[in-house]
């Protein structure tokens, strides 16, 4: 999760936690404490530390024996294996990878068609699958032997066969016909920058060295991939000035993985699992060269391995980044969910069940904003409830400070007696609030990055996994999205609605200050997002409006 998400998430905690901090401000003890906002941003490296950070590093597997030039490759041969899911374009150079064609998922906004075909994940530069050894980029195959859902490679030094299987894997065994191969590297293709604003490029491994095992998203924290990684509209993580950093720079992760992940916004491809252990591995990233300030273009990484003894068995994954696969292959964590995961599970499974059922995902958003409401509606019934009450007994309470405002002791005790007669808990306004704070949290990564919201259209909406962008060709600034505008409005509406105990004028200024603040940032998000959040907080006035409704028949 890049630095502006993280924030986001901030955001709508605090925006929740607003609603929160304001009905808490009932009891007399409390002084008034407007509410806080706290900016998180990191501190971006200065220009020498780029400079000096921006230095390609010369990597080779340590060699069995002084590497000879490698004897010009024969004319290449390509051979193909096909199913329903993906159609896979295999080399002799290499006897790997070199094309990967997702039938699934179409190149551009709409279905798969002669016009719109389906998306090609490129390898040509770093074929999957192939073994570099004492420095040799590549091994020479005279020819590839297709048998079904099988493509075998082989030549003197090595027998290579893939089995295509379900579900996006592919499997690779590697059989040595000599003497064992010493330390290696086996390529898992190149994953390159989609177009999006809100797209990523990223790398995540497990480490098994790590406290018993350990999934690391090499775009935070202190890995050394990290400056050179970015999260769409997060903009670089490494430099803002990319003048003195080369098109290409070669980093080397030591340690022992598990697995190892390329990944963007929507797509993995990644080496799930080895009868072999990784000794760590090395990654390039080739920037692009048309942005003044630095930008990845494409991320290459090749796992490491100490001997290849006489066989070996590897599973490889190309395809989407959907929880399903991921989980069964025990790379769940690629989703990148963070710490509210075993929140964002059951969402991502009621979204696609829904979808199940009326095959149009802006329904399903629909639906399951109306099963969180549905779920949480006692909990937000009790919380408006408990603060309206504190609001009707607020005359009450500014008569008790008036009259003890010089014994404190007795405030409180007055303070609270007037509670026990009116049966009124002021905590019950406020943990109801706080419960709700994760899902919301949850949701929001869930609608980030789900690939089956891309190029889900809905109504206007083109595609639900970017904003809507209306009237694009003829406005500057990627058209109007009306979502987010009404989103802001509906919040306004919301906090004027809500019971508030506090200053009158704090919340006309909160009604103002937090829409045009949410408006600001989820104006470029996906509309998934703003339909989810405006949806919620129109069945969040109609629970208010009818709370207000009974509790005027009862007062007549």
């Amino acid at each position: 999760m890049n630095k502006s998400e993280k924030l986001i998430c901030v955001v709508l905690g605090l925006v929740l936690a607003w609603y929160v901090f304001t009905s808490s401000k009932q009891t007399a003890t409390q002084a008034e404490t407007p509410a806080a906002q706290e900016a998180q941003s990191a501190e971006a490296p200065s220009a020498d530390t780029q400079a000096a950070e921006a230095t390609t590093v010369d990597l080779q597997p340590t060699p069995q024996a002084e590497a000879e030039p490698s004897a010009p490759l024969p004319p290449e041969q390509l051979a193909t294996l096909e199913n329903e899911l993906v159609k896979l374009e295999f080399t002799t150079h290499g006897g790997a990878l070199k094309k990967a064609t997702l039938k699934k998922y179409a190149l551009k906004v709409g279905d798969v068609s002669e016009e719109n075909p389906a998306l090609e994940m490129d390898f040509s530069a770093s074929p999957l699958g192939n073994l570099e050894l004492n420095g040799a980029p590549m091994m020479a195959f005279e020819g590839a032997q297709v048998n079904g859902n099988t493509i075998t490679f082989e030549n003197e030094t090595l027998k290579k066969t893939f089995t295509l299987k379900e579900d996006y894997k592919l499997e690779l065994f590697e059989e040595v016909k000599g003497a064992a191969l010493g330390a290696n590297r086996l390529s898992l293709g190149v994953v390159n920058m989609g177009l999006s604003k809100n797209d990523l490029l990223s790398v995540d491994s497990w480490a098994i060295d790590m406290k018993g095992g350990k999934v690391i998203h090499h775009c935070e924290g202190d890995s050394p991939l990290k400056a050179y990684l970015v999260g769409g509209v997060g903009g670089c993580s490494g430099s803002s000035n990319a003048a003195n950093m080369p098109k290409e720079t070669v980093i080397p992760v030591p340690g022992a993985q598990k697995y190892l992940a390329l990944k963007n916004r929507f797509f993995v491809s990644s080496l799930a699992s080895s009868t072999d252990t990784m000794t760590g591995f090395v990654t390039k990233v080739t920037r692009d060269m048309s942005s003044s300030s630095y930008r990845p273009e494409s991320v290459a990484s090749a796992a490491e391995f100490a001997a290849l003894e006489k066989s070996r068995t590897t599973l490889f994954y190309v395809g989407p980044k959907k929880q399903a696969l991921l989980w069964d292959l025990g790379m769940r964590d690629v989703m990148e969910f963070g710490m509210w995961r075993w929140v964002c599970y059951p969402l991502v499974w009621v979204l696609n069940l829904s979808h199940s059922m009326i095959p149009s995902f802006g329904i399903a958003i629909i639906l399951l904003t109306i099963i969180v409401r549905l779920v949480f509606w006692p909990l937000t019934h009790k919380s408006t409830v408990g603060m309206k009450k504190m609001q009707e007994l607020q005359p009450k309470m500014k008569a008790i400070q008036e009259k003890f405002k010089d014994n404190p002791q007795r405030l409180q005790q007055e303070t609270w007696a007037l509670y026990r007669d009116n049966k009124v808990n002021p905590m019950s306004s406020c943990l109801p609030m706080l419960v709700q704070i994760p899902v919301f949290i949850a949701l929001f990564n869930v609608l980030r990055s789900a690939v089956e919201l891309r190029y889900a259209s809905f109504l206007w909406i083109a595609d639900l996994s970017e904003p809507e962008g209306l009237l694009s060709a003829y406005l500057p600034f990627g058209g109007i999205n009306i979502l987010p505008i009404l989103m802001a409005a509906t919040m306004a509406l919301q906090t004027a609605l809500t019971p508030s105990t506090g200053d009158k004028n704090q919340q006309k200024m909160m009604m103002v200050f937090m829409p045009i603040m949410m408006l600001v940032m989820f104006y470029n998000f996906p509309s998934a997002l703003s339909l989810y959040w405006t949806l919620s907080q129109v069945l969040s006035i109609v629970q208010m409006w009818m709370i207000r409704r009974r509790s005027n028949v009862a007062a007549k």
